[in-house]
């Protein structure tokens, strides 16, 4: 299992020579299984990278979305595979109550947001909506389930073999806690992490900023660290970082997080590019 990070940040896209090491673009990872199978996860605005790698190599792909906000949208319209005849696309996402996952996503690609409507894109696409049972994506078996993030969000599972990846973007499992962490029935996504090769996680803030942002949905890198900890990962990667934070003060956050929080896993840095191989 190939994993690579095409955006990094939340939020909001912010490019700039501040944050050319950790990069600038919002949440998109690709996933690439022994068989060619490929998975990406979320479509903020690094997925436009991972489209123009495809195009040509690829006549599947599956964009699996942890939900609907805009800095985890904004990129799918500018994916070059969906503008492909001949190219089947398929699309999941968190199941909704009133209107289907194509009918709200169709919402941001028509216009006034967007010039070109779904209908019109020359891809052959496919919608599917989760969580439900565990299901197989080529030779992937992925699991859903339900996190702590304002409106209906997942975070997944993804086994390939005997190797698991677990992306949980956005999350604050700390929400509502007398005490966190709190024992493991109790904590949001314990069951989607526990004993992953690779976790990547929320980490958007630093504890003063989290003290300001409860209910917000994201969790501060100590919090992401003593979740990794509990759910007995062997490598985790910090993701989501906040736009306002520069490379240097992630360096910094990151340090002083290890020194309150020791590691019992590998961290890997959250930075754009970055290619991670689970097993041979």
């Amino acid at each position: 299992m190939k994993v690579q990070l095409w955006g990094t940040r939340g939020s909001l896209a912010s490019p700039g020579p501040d944050t050319v090491r950790y990069g600038g673009n919002t949440s998109s990872v690709s996933v690439e299984g022994r068989e060619g199978t490929v998975l990406a996860l979320d479509a903020g605005t690094g997925i436009r990278c991972l489209g123009q790698k495809l195009v040509g190599e690829v006549t599947k792909v599956h964009i699996l979305l942890t939900h609907l906000h805009m800095d985890h949208l904004q990129g799918l319209p500018f994916f070059a595979p969906l503008r492909r005849a001949g190219v089947e696309v398929h699309i999941w996402g968190p199941a909704s109550t009133t209107l289907s996952l194509a009918s709200r996503l169709q919402r941001y690609l028509s216009p006034p947001l967007f010039p070109v409507s779904v209908r019109e894109l020359p891809s052959e696409l496919h919608f599917h909506e989760l969580p439900g049972e565990t299901v197989e994506i080529g030779e992937f078996r992925v699991t859903a389930q339900l996190v702590i993030h304002p409106n209906p969000t997942i975070g997944y599972r993804i086994r390939e073999g005997d190797r698991t990846l677990t992306y949980l973007p956005d999350h604050e499992p700390a929400l509502g806690l007398p005490q966190y962490p709190p024992p493991k029935d109790w904590l949001s996504g314990y069951a989607i992490a526990a004993g992953a090769d690779l976790l990547i996680h929320d980490s958007q803030y630093t504890p003063q900023e989290y003290g300001d942002r409860v209910g917000f949905g994201h969790s501060s890198l100590q919090q992401a660290l003593q979740f990794a900890n509990l759910t007995n990962v062997r490598r985790m990667i910090p993701f989501h970082h906040d736009p306002s934070h520069s490379d240097d003060a992630i360096d910094h956050l990151t340090e002083q997080a290890l020194n309150e929080v020791p590691a019992a896993f590998k961290l890997i840095p959250g930075k754009e590019g970055t290619v991670v191989q689970l097993g041979a």
